[in-house]
């Protein structure tokens, strides 16, 4: 059964248990991601999301099963008759920004940690974080990879270490983009959402580091609103998915590369690229003397 399409209607016991009504179609829906992508308006090739929430997903459409050949990227089916997706997901994104906060600023509020970011150049003054503090999925499947600042000195400071986290986020998930790249899905630009969406800051960030044009749409509603569609879809509301998306999603705040910020990243993003392989053992060894 196909995510838009009607599987089966409620029954008597069912419409009993939930106040449902008696003969209400109920229709294949979807799984939270592919739901979430629905509700942003993916669903041809190429069109991707980026969330940012306590983990990191890269969520692209294709049209075709093609999958990454050596493992390092998720690909199913779509909620969306005839289509694919890619997925990549960093175990802990924003999770690191609440891990930091937590930890080391609980007096300060998440505006004002943003703030500071803010006025520390790019590249963190040499500060950079790996972003593993739940071992990792993509591109590295490694439950023993740990967060780490490399770079730490006598002058590091709070909005230091909060652009480093800022930034280690984002370059996690470039990784994923480029396995995206590398499979000739080039996404133009993505819909961006979560908690780190909601920093300017941090936004800007994203799309410097990614280097493309980042969006929000018109709905906070995600995966709720993905299977709103196919159930009104399946009810007849609409004629398909893409129709619905259509009048009902709109594009709203978009955050453009800067030329000068997209050159620096550039430089930097080889550094990070090198320290999972360059901590890999220590990761390992750790984990070993943890027990």
């Amino acid at each position: 059964c196909e995510g838009p399409e009607v599987c089966a209607h409620v029954g008597a016991a069912g419409a009993a248990a939930t106040g449902l009504r008696a003969g209400t179609p109920v229709v294949g829906g979807a799984g939270d991601q592919p739901a979430t992508a629905i509700g942003s308006g993916i669903l041809q090739r190429g069109q991707t999301s980026v969330t940012v929430g306590t983990s990191g997903v890269v969520f692209t459409a294709n049209d075709q099963y093609q999958p990454e050949p050596d493992g390092r990227l998720h690909t199913f089916c779509h909620a969306v008759p005839g289509q694919w997706f890619h997925m990549g997901v960093m175990l802990s994104a924003a999770g690191g920004m609440r891990w930091l906060h937590d930890a080391v600023a609980a007096g300060s509020s998440y505006n004002d940690l943003s703030a500071l970011a803010g006025a520390v150049p790019r590249g963190a003054d040499g500060l950079l974080f790996v972003p593993y503090l739940t071992g990792e999925r993509h591109p590295h499947p490694d439950p023993l990879a740990r967060g780490a600042f490399v770079g730490l000195t006598l002058r590091s400071n709070m909005g230091q270490l909060v652009r480093a986290v800022m930034e280690g986020v984002a370059f996690g998930l470039r990784d994923n983009l480029e396995l995206l790249r590398g499979l000739g899905v080039v996404p133009a630009t993505a819909a961006v959402s979560g908690g780190a969406s909601k920093s300017p800051v941090w936004r800007q960030i994203l799309t410097d580091i990614l280097g493309i044009p980042l969006y929000t749409i018109n709905s906070s509603e995600g995966a709720a609103l993905g299977a709103a569609i196919l159930a009104a879809v399946g009810a007849g509301a609409w004629p398909d998915v893409a129709s619905a998306c259509n009048d009902l999603i709109r594009q709203e705040d978009v955050s453009t590369p800067a030329h000068d910020a997209v050159a620096d990243y550039e430089r930097l993003y080889p550094v990070y690229s090198g320290m999972y392989p360059a901590l890999r053992d220590s990761f390992a060894a750790l984990a070993a003397f943890e027990g």
